[in-house]
């Protein structure tokens, strides 16, 4: 029963947290410019910002949470490419959510931009001094991340043939494509939901033996003592 839950919450979190990522991107307004210039577009569609701000925030804990239980399945075939590449997206999505904090904040600026030039002063100082890690690690994070698990279920022949170089494709259309070309963008958010469905997709179709424990096997229920010969061995 146990495995059954451990095994529905991963694929119900890759679908989840895919879904709360398209919907941020969608609806996220143009960031295109400076911090003046991103309060400014936040503060002219305020309620469509909000959605996009919280969707990407809530986004990162499904996402750690699926990525990290898709990484568990891949261990049984590579160890240590799956152990890093969950541990890396773990660490993304910390610093996602870290910077998702910084959206909510913005968004109580928006709603009162007579102080433009100062809250604009302390978003800059904020990306320049204690919350550049976090930044760092959310794009880090994700980028190598993915990559090594993309790889891992490559090399670990896990699902479709193509998930895992789709995967690799996703990142590159992603962070390099996407500031050469708008239809990149379109193309990214695309093959990401087509890739998340996959896994998901794979994660429910998985054996219950890779979500149980040793102990809770039952091959160890078999070799656990039962209580009769335990008694007769204290007697």
């Amino acid at each position: 029963m146990t495995a059954r839950i451990i095994r529905a919450t991963v694929s119900a979190s890759l679908l989840v947290g895919a879904v709360l990522t398209v919907i941020s991107v969608l609806l996220m307004p143009d960031f295109s410019g400076g911090h003046a210039e991103r309060l400014q577009a936040i503060a002219a569609d305020l309620g469509t910002a909000t959605v996009s701000s919280l969707a990407f925030t809530f986004a990162q804990l499904f996402l750690a949470v699926g990525v990290v239980g898709l990484a568990h399945l891949a261990r049984s075939r590579t160890p240590v490419l799956a152990t890093l590449g969950g541990i890396l997206v773990l660490l993304g999505a910390f610093g996602h959510a870290v910077y998702g904090g910084v959206r909510i904040v913005m968004l109580s600026m928006a709603a009162d931009l007579s102080s433009l030039e100062a809250y604009s002063a302390v978003l800059q100082r904020g990306e320049k001094g204690a919350g550049l890690p976090f930044m760092l690690m959310g794009l880090l994070g994700t980028v190598l991340g993915l990559v090594l698990i993309g790889i891992a279920l490559w090399r670990g022949q896990l699902g479709p043939r193509w998930l895992g170089p789709a995967i690799i494709g996703w990142v590159l259309l992603e962070f390099v494509g996407s500031g050469l070309s708008q239809w990149a963008s379109y193309a990214s958010g695309l093959l990401y939901a087509v890739v998340f469905v996959t896994m998901a997709m794979l994660t429910w179709r998985s054996s219950l033996s890779h979500w149980q424990s040793a102990a809770g096997s039952p091959a160890a229920d078999h070799d656990r003592p039962s209580g009769l010969v335990v008694q007769s061995a204290q007697a």
